[in-house]
């Protein structure tokens, strides 16, 4: 899935158009937690409160896949389960943005037996919230996913709640062209790193393209410092409201970030995420940190030039295997009218047949089962595949792994202002931290 061209387009994903204008006091005043945010009105579902007791032959499904690529792909997904199982899959679409809108009071109404969701935070809160359904059974019957997989679909509880479908990692992209005519190697340190950047300025580049007009794209580079510095656990203690931004752990992730920030492309706060990538095609900066979407603004010809690495180590003691990687999937609801119905829909989804009709259906996405037939994927697909299999954590990016209204009001303005002026980082993260005690226990 690619990221939101623009910052009005973040907010409508983060947030209803109903409350994104509001001033943020005035936001959290009516926001009765994460789930109030998300749901301002009912989605039409088709399930029951009858329980699990049915044995109807259909089951329902909620679905945000309203583009047509993804709307097919579910279609063909639903129309072979039917063909094996004998049991009719009823798809509810609803506009993308509007499904994760209304999702709070869709999920407390009368839900489809199954629908569409992330993984992460997001998955977690609607568990520990009693929202959804446990589908640990279901895990016991799948194969093709990696611990870190497993992970991100476990509730806090310790039970899962998700399969995951498809998924695109954040790296560090670059292309081979250039990096051949300079002799540049890939870092494995910070340091590297630095040294890296340093000659990549020599040579007249900017070593790193940035660009944060639209408040997103920093996320991603506060993630992966953290999740390199701290530790995957600190990063999503972190964004649950569990730990303190005032510190000393956090502090050392904006200190190390303030270093890194001269190597960053000028003037990012003025920049889209496109045009920082035309920076990378265009062979002005050396390297790009951001998600496997940035090909899109290569020319088809330029796409064999593509290569990443993952962000290098800063503690060896954490190593570098840790990366955000947003996965999308489906979730159980609570009482669904066939539970049993439900969890073979959810079995089917997490197969290898599954993996293949999305590869099939869709050559844009990356499937989440290791067993699915990828031998059509491009190099660059195949690698990231490979990464991200090889991870040993995998995070859901910032606007994923905690409260929107907390990315959005908070943290946005925050990063930004960083971006402009690093030089107040213990005032940027008292506010940042009284402004979290707000929210979460709003």
């Amino acid at each position: 899935m690619s990221r939101p061209r623009s910052q009005a387009e973040y907010l409508a994903r983060l947030v209803p158009p109903s409350v994104a204008g509001l001033h943020r006091r005035s936001l959290l005043a009516g926001t009765a937690g994460a789930g109030a945010l998300l749901g301002t009105g009912l989605l039409a579902g088709c399930g029951s409160d009858s329980g699990s007791g049915s044995d109807t032959k259909t089951v329902s499904v909620g679905s945000n896949a309203s583009d047509p690529t993804p709307k097919d792909v579910l279609a063909k997904l639903t129309a072979a389960f039917q063909s094996s199982s004998g049991i009719q899959a009823n798809i509810n679409t609803v506009d993308h943005n509007t499904f994760q809108e209304n999702i709070n009071n869709y999920l407390q109404g009368k839900p489809d037996d199954v629908f569409t969701w992330f993984a992460g935070y997001r998955m977690r809160f609607f568990a520990a919230k009693g929202l959804a359904g446990d589908v640990s059974d279901v895990w016991g019957k799948l194969s093709g996913f990696s611990d870190a997989f497993k992970k991100a679909s476990t509730g806090d509880d310790g039970k899962q709640y998700f399969v995951p479908a498809s998924y695109y990692p954040w790296a560090v992209f670059y292309r081979k062209s250039v990096w051949q005519q300079h002799g540049y190697q890939v870092p494995n340190t910070l340091d590297d790193l630095n040294a890296l950047g340093a000659q990549m300025k020599k040579d007249g580049l900017n070593p790193i393209a940035f660009a944060d007009k639209d408040g997103w794209p920093a996320m991603g580079t506060f993630d992966i410092l953290n999740l390199r510095i701290n530790g995957y656990q600190f990063h999503v203690d972190l964004m649950a409201g569990k730990e303190a931004w005032t510190s000393d752990k956090v502090r050392k992730v904006f200190d190390t970030w303030a270093g890194l920030l001269p190597l960053h492309q000028p003037d990012a706060l003025g920049r889209t995420w496109q045009e920082a990538a035309q920076s990378l095609q265009q062979k002005k900066s050396g390297m790009y940190l951001l998600g496997l979407f940035v090909a899109q603004q290569f020319n088809d010809d330029e796409q064999d030039d593509i290569d990443f690495f993952t962000f290098p180590e800063i503690d060896s003691t954490i190593g570098a295997k840790a990366l955000d990687a947003p996965i999308d999937g489906y979730m159980m609801a609570r009482k669904p009218k066939s539970e049993a119905n439900a969890k073979k829909l959810l079995e089917f989804i997490g197969s290898v047949d599954a993996a293949n009709i999305m590869v099939k259906g869709d050559p844009g996405t990356l499937v989440a089962n290791s067993g699915g037939d990828t031998s059509g994927y491009t190099a660059l697909k195949k690698k990231a595949a490979e990464l991200v299999g090889s991870a040993t954590e995998i995070a859901q990016f910032l606007d994923r792994d905690t409260r929107p209204d907390f990315a959005s009001t908070v943290i946005i303005p925050a990063f930004q202002q960083f971006i402009k002026d690093p030089k107040d980082i213990g005032g940027l993260l008292t506010s940042i931290e009284n402004q979290k005690k707000s929210i979460f226990t709003s």
